[in-house]
Formats: structure tokens, sequence, C-alpha cells
């Protein structure tokens, strides 16, 4: 259940007999000619629908993270890492004062990876609770299934072009682009990083039959429900 859609007392009734609850985290940047929005859209949907069944409970996504390679695209947020930690410990201190002991924190993005380490740390003052760091889109089963449709993908290629990620009056070029080199990438600076991307696509085909998204996005759901099923210890 998304928690946006209940009040208060439903939280506090559902605190009787469970605590377990999905935090999703994504990111305001540039996914080419996809919504600024992917990173969060995704976390947050697949967040909802693995958690739809069994009743748990999904906060609304985080929707800006750590992502300062991209600042030179307009449109691009991004917070310093210690302020999306600071965030991320203060969502975990609230959740844990509230109630919930079980935290899937369901990722979108991979520049927010540093949360990773900080619920490591955070658990260690918390033995009582337990937290998962969830990469959704690199999960072992869902990125095997990626690899086995297409072994080219990377940021803002198909294989973030879903249904819910496109915007309705822009479409996608045909064909692809070659793969950049993400060490290279790595080592400069915004306005270089934007030169080189173009458009932003990492490279790969810039979209996808739907139903090869579709069959990546049930087994993205099935992992992901799996995990907020446990076993946690």
């Amino acid at each position: 259940m998304r928690v946006s859609e209940t009040n208060w007392m439903h939280v506090e009734e559902y605190l009787r007999h469970d605590d377990r609850c999905v935090v999703p985290l994504g990111s305001t940047e540039q996914h080419a000619y996809l919504s600024l929005s992917v990173d969060s859209i995704l976390s947050e949907r697949v967040a909802a629908e693995a958690a739809a069944p069994l009743g748990v409970p999904v906060f609304p996504v985080l929707a800006y993270g750590i992502t300062p390679y991209f600042t030179a695209f307009p449109g691009t947020l991004t917070l310093r890492v210690e302020t999306y930690l600071a965030v991320v410990r203060d969502l975990l201190d609230g959740l844990a004062h509230s109630g919930f002991r079980r935290i899937l924190l369901c990722n979108g993005h991979g520049g927010n990876a540093p949360a990773a380490g900080l619920a490591v740390e955070w658990i260690s003052h918390h033995p009582d609770c337990r937290v998962r760091f969830h990469n959704w889109w690199n999960a072992p089963r869902t990125a095997a299934k990626a690899m086995e449709i297409d072994k080219v993908g990377s940021h803002a290629s198909w294989s973030e072009n879903f249904p819910w990620t496109r915007l309705g009056n822009v479409a996608a070029p045909p064909g692809g682009k070659p793969m950049i080199n993400h060490d290279t990438l790595r080592l400069l600076p915004p306005t270089e990083v934007r030169r080189v991307l173009g458009d932003g696509n990492f490279g790969g085909l810039y979209q996808r039959p739907d139903e090869d998204m579709l069959a990546i996005w049930q087994v993205a759901v099935a992992e992901t429900r799996a995990l907020i099923e446990g076993p946690w210890e």
C-alpha cells in the first residue's frame, strides 16, 4: 500500500501486526529523451507493485539524489553526499521511531550508492532493526534478464525506456549509440560530460519493444517482492 493513500491511523493499525516498509530512492537528472524523473518513477513503481500483494507500506520516493556529473544538463538537481546521507539517516531514524523494524531501501539511481554503507552503519546503532539496500535494476535476476535480451545498454538507453518513463510528445531516435568509456567519463567535469555524451545516452539502442521491457519488469517486481517477504535474518 502506498503511504500517500493512507492516514496515520492506518499505519498505526498496520504496525500492530507487521513492521516492514519500503522507501524508494530516486533522483532528478537527465535521461536523454526520457523523463528527468526516470529513477524516481521506476524505484517507486517497482516498490509499489512488489509490496501491493503483501500489504506492506511504500513511502513516497526520495526524488533527489547524488548526481553531480550531470549538472551541466538543465533540470538535473543534486544533493551533496553529506546532505543525502543526513536525509537518509533522518528517514531511518523516523521509521524506527514509528515502529518499523524491517526496512527495504529500493534504490533506482547508481549515484545513491553511499546510502548502502550508511545503512550498515545505522544498523550497528539499531540492533533491533534490519535494513536492506536494493538496487532493483541490477539485482541478480533482473540484470540477468536484461542481459538475455540485450547486452548493450546503460544510462538513458533502452534499458530505462519503459512505457511509464517516456514523454508523450517526445519520440526516441531510431537506432542507438556506441557505448561510451565509463572510466574516462568518471574523470570529467560536468561540462565535459555533457560534451562527450551529447544527448545524455551512454550507449545502446534508444528503445526496444514493450514486450522486452515488460519481461524485465516482471522479473524485477518478483525479485523485489522476494526481498520484502524475507527471511530478514
